[in-house]
């Protein structure tokens, strides 16, 4: 029988995204709030989404943005690869190379890289995987953007996901659901688990500003017509189990689930051996 600990844990992170998951559904994909939602941002003399033609706020919210994201990836990636060099650098036989790097400042960078090699390979695979799952659900709904529909002036008729889903054939040409831009912003999630596994006391704060940076992702691109609303919300449910089932491959339940350690407790952690990667 599962503890109460044990219960608790699979009810926190699986039970109320799934919960979510059913309210999303019931309020948005049930009814025309989506369409009432963007409706406030369309000028229909115009027939555009006046934010969608502001240079400015393009580059702002979908370009720059990007680089959140796409740095931390890039980190996670090249931190993985530093990672297998260390452990292959022997004092007897590579000692000048060893002090070139301490020269130079870089062998502390490869020493932390091999130290944490399994949290670096975490974010690269949770990183790919959510990627993954948003454009595995995009090719197989083949939802359209609300610009490219009728409804705003498009060629398309609206659909809702469940009207196209297709399980094992890509479903049409239509890729706008789940958010893309928003799941950007979601993955950050990762970095969530990976200071859940060090206890760390602000990893809620990690957690609320990744699911802050994502919602803002989403909701500049509903302003300019490219999304529902509800695209968000579900880009950041499929996110979070994506980067969930992650974290348990590679960490397991029991450290996930140890509680946060508090203000007085984080000299301690410094004493503790480090986890066996």
């Amino acid at each position: 029988m599962m503890t109460s600990s044990h219960s608790r844990f699979y009810w926190v992170n699986f039970g109320i995204p799934l919960a979510c998951a059913v309210v999303v559904f019931l309020l948005f994909d049930l009814t025309r709030i989506d369409i009432a939602f963007n409706d406030l941002f369309y000028d229909p003399v115009a027939k555009v989404f006046p934010l969608d033609h502001v240079h400015l706020f393009e580059k702002i919210t979908h370009k720059w943005a990007r680089i959140i994201p796409n740095w931390t990836g890039e980190i996670a990636i090249v931190g993985a690869l530093l990672s297998f060099l260390w452990p292959r650098l022997k004092a007897e036989k590579h000692s000048k190379i060893i002090a070139f790097l301490e020269k130079i400042k870089v062998a502390p960078v490869i020493r932390f890289a091999s130290r944490h090699r399994r949290d670096f390979l975490y974010v690269v695979f949770a990183f790919s995987i959510s990627t993954g799952v948003i454009h595995y659900l995009k090719g197989h709904t083949s939802v359209y953007c609300p610009i490219e529909t009728t409804q705003y002036g498009g060629k398309v008729e609206h659909k809702e996901w469940y009207q196209n889903f297709d399980l094992l054939s890509v479903a049409g040409d239509g890729r706008c659901w789940p958010g893309g831009h928003a799941s950007g912003g979601f993955t950050l999630l990762a970095l969530y688990f990976v200071a859940r596994r060090y206890r760390w006391r602000h990893s809620k704060a990690v957690m609320y500003g990744s699911l802050a940076l994502g919602f803002v992702y989403g909701t500049t691109r509903v302003l300019q017509g490219w999304h529902y609303m509800s695209h968000t919300f579900w880009a950041g449910i499929f996110v979070w189990l994506a980067c969930l089932l992650t974290a348990l491959a590679f960490y397991g339940r029991a450290r996930l689930e140890l509680p946060v350690l508090q203000k007085h407790e984080e000299p301690a952690l410094a004493a503790q051996p480090q986890p066996v990667n």
